[in-house]
Order: structure tokens, then sequence, then C-alpha cells
């Protein structure tokens, strides 16, 4: 199948993480992992209006920061600290499937800039959709952007 990739602008998304250092075989635990422990402290904190999770790939290192995507007022707690996606002109594909096919979309992002000459600046991110009762029933419908920072 192919996958649609598309360019915008985008602004930056303010975020509470954590930080880690991971091999790719860890991400499937690594990432879940983090995300509840960063709804752990918004709860904790009573901070409201958090949105999605997010994994931001900094580098080619594995270097990841996990997290939600919050408002202006939560200033970080323990190992949850502020952190934010970057902003400017990014290759988007939308991923709806299971997240053990997340590969596809990557690829297709890579292939894209290959044939278009567009190069990528490094940080990358994987933004998961809320998660919906009926993706238990068909995992085809689970929605994930992944974005790529281009240069």
């Amino acid at each position: 199948m192919d996958q649609e990739v598309r360019i915008e602008h985008v602004e930056s998304l303010p975020l509470a993480v954590v930080k880690r250092r991971v091999h790719q075989s860890q991400l499937s635990k690594v990432v879940p992992e983090c995300c509840g422990i960063v709804w752990n402290v918004l709860k904790a904190h009573g901070v409201t209006g958090a949105g999605r999770n997010v994994a931001l790939y900094l580098d080619g290192q594995m270097n990841i920061e996990v997290g939600v995507e919050i408002g202006d007022s939560f200033a970080g707690a323990g190992e949850v600290s502020r952190s934010a996606t970057p902003s400017g002109t990014v290759a988007i594909a939308t991923h709806l499937g299971p997240y053990q096919r997340l590969h596809e979309a990557h690829d297709a992002i890579h292939d894209w800039c290959a044939r278009h000459g567009r190069a990528l600046a490094g940080p990358s991110w994987e933004i998961y959709g809320h998660w919906k009762d009926e993706w238990n029933r068909d995992p085809s419908q689970i929605r994930t952007d992944i974005v790529y920072l281009l240069k």
C-alpha cells in the first residue's frame, strides 16, 4: 500500500515527558510505560487538559522523550519534565493500523524524502491517537501520525 506523505509547517507542541535512551527492541515496552509515568504525575498534580501521547526521537542514538501533550501550566515534577516538539517544516504520514506496522509509515517518509531530494533534520515523533474502544476489535483503525522535521 502506498502511504501518503504530506509536507506541512507545524508549531511546537508542549509536552510533559520522561527521557530515556533505549534500544529499538525496547520501544514497545518503554513507550507505554513512560506514558503511564507521565499520566500518573499529571493526575497527582491535578493537571487538566492533557492531550495525546507522544514519543519524540531526538537522534539516531535512540535518545527519546516520551509523554503527553500539555498546556503551559505544568513545570515538571520528579523525572517528568517539560519539553516540546520542534517547530518547522515537516513530512507527515498517518498510519492506520497496529503499532507493530509503524515502520511502514517511517519507511514511506524516508522513501518520499529520497525521491524528492528532501533531507531529514534529525528529530522525529509519533503522535498516538486517543484510544477508542473499537480499536480493540479492529486494530486496522488505530491512528498514529508520524512526523519528521525537514532541513
